[in-house]
């Protein structure tokens, strides 16, 4: 097998088809309009609440986690409706697998928000 020479082309080209992707995702996708408008949310409250660089780490990683979840479970989704348009209990399987995945993540990253947020908000109340 022949090792294929690096061009930068071909890597620039690579991120044209990466954001045609989050263009495709946001689109079509209803929840990650959803995990999109909460990723704004917490962020401008993160702002405002004066979030710690470690914080701001969690947040940056559990945002990323979330859409990056949703990518994948759309992908898999799409791939799962070509191969097999009728139902079929393996690719229903897939699909509520993958859901699953997202819904995790999503749990996931709300319980770190909460423990970022609450104390935060508790202060802002408290004074």
């Amino acid at each position: 097998m022949k090792k294929e020479k690096f061009s930068i082309r071909k890597r620039a080209r690579s991120f044209v088809y990466a954001f045609s992707g989050i263009k495709t995702l946001l689109r079509d996708e209803h929840n990650s309009r959803i995990h999109l408008f909460a990723m704004i949310c917490v962020i401008v409250f993160g702002f405002l609440l004066g979030l710690s660089a470690m914080e701001w780490c969690v947040v940056a990683l559990c945002c990323g986690a979330v859409l990056m979840a949703e990518a994948m479970n759309s992908a898999v989704e799409a791939i799962a409706d070509l191969v097999s348009p009728e139902f079929h209990p393996l690719i229903k399987k897939a699909k509520d697998v993958g859901a699953a995945g997202v819904l995790m993540m999503a749990v996931a990253a709300a319980a770190a928000g909460l423990i970022i947020f609450v104390p935060k908000l508790m202060g802002v109340f408290a004074s």
